[in-house]
């Protein structure tokens, strides 16, 4: 049971009326890191606890005090619309042209809302449930909650630089107050799951007796950046290991023919069965892998010299042997099939 009390949490008054500013006001309101999004996450992360006790009860604190920021939000952007649009223009757009570039108030306040606040962000496009986590997982929701409440943090800050109304400042003071003890009790809340054992470092805390454990703690260096070796992460006692010369680990990613019905455009027989042996380039060297397999069979500099090493390997197998261009496509097919 909710119960609404009239009392906005803290004043939401502006000194004047600024249509364009209302605008921007959207974005704290329907936006992506907006108040309905962190509204409606900690509410189904609350809905969706199991665990009776602190961590449901913060989660539902927090998303009914987000309710009533919602509140507050579309309060002042009511009021920044006061007498918008028919008497009042945006300080930034007087001028006519202007004022036809900047589009002052979002239409759909005047048209939809009747000079109100829209559920969508400052672009007008309509909040999305997609923008919600709520996965029953406690250490996966805190860690999204503590980067929402940054990233609305952050919006927040650049839009108390983009207005000199007082009241408006003085509204958007204590958001940012409250976007920074959110933060801090989230990031809290995850020590403490870890230290009543709900939780570790990783989530989920299962399967990993089950992963492949070659690749879990390793870093691909897969860009021209020199550096990322050089962090905390790559060096000290728990480093994790920087591969700085990885090496694919599949062969080329060709699709399966489609189905005749699709009308997709493809050429028959490119596709090698499991257990022929392809010659291809990648990652600057010629390779031969047999098909199926995780990993090259042999790698070389030169064409011909991965050709007659993959040409060796189809006879011994008894396969066909793909030989293909640095583009993917195939330039030969030899079949050595016994």
């Amino acid at each position: 049971m909710f119960r609404h009390t009239k009392m906005l949490q803290f004043e939401a008054k502006p000194a004047g009326p600024d249509p364009l500013y209302a605008r921007k006001l959207q974005e704290l309101i329907g936006g992506a890191y907006g108040e309905m999004t962190v509204t409606m996450q900690y509410l189904f992360q609350g809905w969706n606890c199991r665990i009776e006790g602190k961590y449901k009860d913060l989660i539902m604190d927090t998303a009914t005090e987000e309710i009533g920021h919602v509140e507050m939000l579309a309060t002042m952007v009511a009021r920044l619309l006061e007498g918008a649009p028919a008497t009042a223009t945006a300080e930034a757009a007087k001028d006519p042209v202007m004022a036809a570039v900047l589009g002052g108030m979002d239409p759909q306040q005047a048209i939809v809302s009747g000079g109100g606040a829209v559920p969508a962000d400052s672009n007008g496009t309509p909040w999305n449930g997609k923008y919600i986590v709520a996965s029953g997982n406690l250490l996966a929701d805190f860690r999204a909650n503590a980067a929402a409440e940054a990233q609305g943090r952050l919006q927040t800050a650049r839009l108390y630089n983009m207005t000199d109304d007082p009241g408006v400042k003085d509204m958007l003071k204590f958001n940012l107050a409250r976007d920074t003890v959110h933060q801090k009790q989230w990031l809290r809340a995850i020590e403490e799951l870890q230290a009543d054992g709900l939780e570790s470092d990783i989530a989920p805390n299962d399967l990993f007796d089950v992963e492949d454990q070659t690749h879990n703690n390793t870093i691909w260096h897969l860009s021209d950046g020199p550096d990322g070796n050089k962090g905390g992460w790559a060096t000290g006692e728990d480093r994790i290991e920087y591969l700085m010369d990885p090496e694919a680990l599949g062969g080329p990613g060709t699709a399966p023919e489609p189905d005749p019905a699709l009308y997709a455009t493809h050429a028959d027989g490119t596709r090698p069965a499991e257990g022929d042996v392809e010659t291809y380039y990648a990652d600057g060297r010629w390779k031969n892998q047999v098909v199926g397999n995780s990993r090259a069979s042999s790698t070389g500099e030169k064409k011909a010299e991965a050709q007659a090493q993959g040409r060796e390997l189809a006879r011994k197998r008894g396969v066909t042997h793909v030989v293909r261009r640095k583009d993917g496509e195939i330039a030969e097919k030899h079949d050595y099939g016994k």
